[in-house]
């Protein structure tokens, strides 16, 4: 459902026009693992019968999805799906509003800030890294 490609040009930023056709394809596999496990991590924090459907707003091709999550402990989260059309006509997650929070635009402030202080390659290897400690659970 999600549409990774979009989603890791949105993280990446500016910083996207600068990578070679293979160091997209490879940021664009890491950042969905990244991500992946992030919003799996915090989904797991709700219980699956607490998902509920609050409305939608379509205008052309993009479509926001507004749906509330009631954790475990019994908090109310908005989460708002960011949707476009994508290949095939199947609308594709391009973003994710926790709060207000855009997750994607919280990546793209991290992941610039990495490589205005240190590099791209250092990024990558910090996605990398952040991949394999996961691994096993």
């Amino acid at each position: 459902m999600f549409d990774w490609t979009e989603m890791a040009r949105g993280a990446l930023g500016t910083h996207w026009q600068e990578r070679t056709p293979s160091e997209r394809d490879e940021f664009v596999r890491l950042f969905a693992a990244v991500f992946e496990r992030a919003y799996l991590s915090k989904i797991q924090l709700a219980d699956a019968e607490h998902f509920a459907y609050v409305g939608e707003t379509i205008e052309g091709e993009h479509a926001k999805v507004r749906t509330t999550v009631t954790a475990k402990n019994g908090s109310v989260i908005a989460v708002d799906y960011r949707t476009r059309v994508g290949e095939g006509g199947s609308w594709r997650v391009y973003d994710l509003d926790t709060e207000g929070i855009s997750l994607v635009g919280n990546y793209r402030t991290q992941f610039s800030s990495i490589i205005g202080r240190s590099s791209y390659a250092e990024l990558v290897r910090r996605l990398k890294a952040a991949r394999g400690s996961h691994n096993g659970g």
